[in-house]
């Protein structure tokens, strides 16, 4: 095992994060995510955020203050680049809830478990957070913290719906090396927002957009965040072409 601190400890900080969301606490690091307008009519959504040891491959590095264990990575996926919605980008499984699903939780296990062939039956959901409206998919996505008790295998199960499946460790997101801003210009102004460089088997992967918000804030909610540039840009695929 190659942990410099007990991954069970992140799983204790992910509950009291759960607990204090449900009771009203103020949520620093939250700020962006709470303050995106409303959408009318928006449609339910859900993903799943899986926390746990994915696999014995260890992060790159160590985090400074041993606060997070090496072993401890999220669950992530490339969409298809088919897809018409959000085509190539990295994300969390998850989806839209079905007339068929109980609730939001229901949701994200079912979409993980089509997108991925993850084994619901190893997963403990922790809790879900408030939901965030999407102006630009008019969807209200609720994201659901879980914890992989009892791993099992992953992968892409349909290709015309993910392109790639992967462990992302949390060590290495959180490295101010891989740390950096999007910037997006359109005719309403100039958004900025925090994104992440990742290698995985397939080559480096860039988290950026909804995905790459909900890491940013759970990172400094939970105490985790490094220090890192916030002056870096990095560019997206179609800025580079």
């Amino acid at each position: 095992m190659t942990s410099s601190a007990p991954v069970p400890a992140a799983r204790a900080q992910l509950i009291d994060l759960v607990a204090s969301v449900a009771s009203g606490a103020p949520q620093p690091g939250f700020e962006v995510l709470r303050g995106m307008p409303a959408v009318p009519g928006a449609r339910p959504a859900a993903v799943l955020i899986l926390f746990g040891v994915l696999d014995d491959i260890p992060a790159d590095r160590e985090h400074p203050d041993g606060a997070i264990s090496r072993d401890l990575d999220v669950l992530l996926l490339s969409r298809a680049e088919t897809l018409r919605a959000h085509p190539g980008q990295v994300a969390f499984p998850g989806g839209r809830v079905d007339p068929g699903d109980v609730d939001v939780i229901a949701a994200s296990l079912r979409e993980a478990r089509e997108e991925t062939g993850l084994d619901v039956d190893g997963v403990e959901i922790v809790g879900a957070l408030d939901p965030i409206p999407l102006e630009f998919s008019r969807h209200l996505v609720t994201p659901v913290l879980a914890w992989w008790r009892r791993p099992s295998a992953v992968g892409v199960v349909d290709e015309a719906e993910s392109a790639d499946v992967f462990r992302a460790p949390v060590a290495d997101l959180l490295d101010p090396a891989n740390r950096g801003v999007t910037v997006i210009r359109t005719d309403r102004g100039e958004f900025r927002g925090p994104a992440f460089l990742i290698p995985t088997a397939r080559g480096e992967r860039l988290v950026w957009g909804f995905t790459a918000m909900i890491l940013d804030g759970l990172f400094s909610r939970l105490g985790w965040t490094e220090p890192w540039d916030r002056d870096r840009v990095i560019l997206l695929p179609d800025q580079n072409a």
